[in-house]
């Protein structure tokens, strides 16, 4: 067994089948070796968006849920990992960049924290090479009314 799935199941996280696009865009695209991974939501494993993860930071949702969303991004980034590189998450050499959508008051000054949720989340998962560069932004809306989107680029082997 990898070490990322040793990692997975340390922290008792199963990957959910990733939800499929809901427009006219791809989950995932490999270009050379680069793994570009469409903004996923923070729906939980059954596909649905719990309701402590719906409205904005600062008004509706607090840190600890917005970092909770953050972190079922993350896991949903791996999942479309996973089905783009065959189930072989292994072939992933480096996380490189996050990049984070955080519906939010525009006055909500914690947008890093929330983001946190996710970084570390992958760090956890994939170790050393899971640390990455990142940028977080406040946005005034999110598909689904969705509290936290999430996108990334994954440095990957051809294996």
């Amino acid at each position: 067994m990898s070490q990322i799935q040793k990692n997975l199941n340390q922290a008792g996280i199963v990957l959910p089948t990733p939800a499929a696009p809901i427009a006219n865009y791809v989950g995932t695209v490999i270009a050379g070796n680069l793994l570009v991974i469409s903004g996923q939501l923070c729906l939980g494993a059954d596909g649905k968006l719990d309701a402590a993860h719906r409205g904005k930071l600062g008004n509706d949702v607090s840190l600890e849920a917005g970092q909770a969303a953050a972190r079922l991004c993350a896991i949903n980034l791996l999942a479309q990992a996973s089905i783009a590189l065959g189930g072989n998450l292994d072939r992933i050499r480096r996380c490189v960049r996050l990049g984070g959508f955080i519906n939010a008051n525009p006055t909500y000054a914690q947008i890093p924290q929330v983001m946190n949720g996710a970084s570390d989340l992958i760090v956890q998962v994939l170790g050393d090479i899971g640390r990455h560069a990142r940028s977080t932004v406040g946005v005034a809306q999110l598909p689904l009314d969705c509290a936290v989107e999430i996108e990334a680029m994954f440095d990957i082997s051809q294996d």
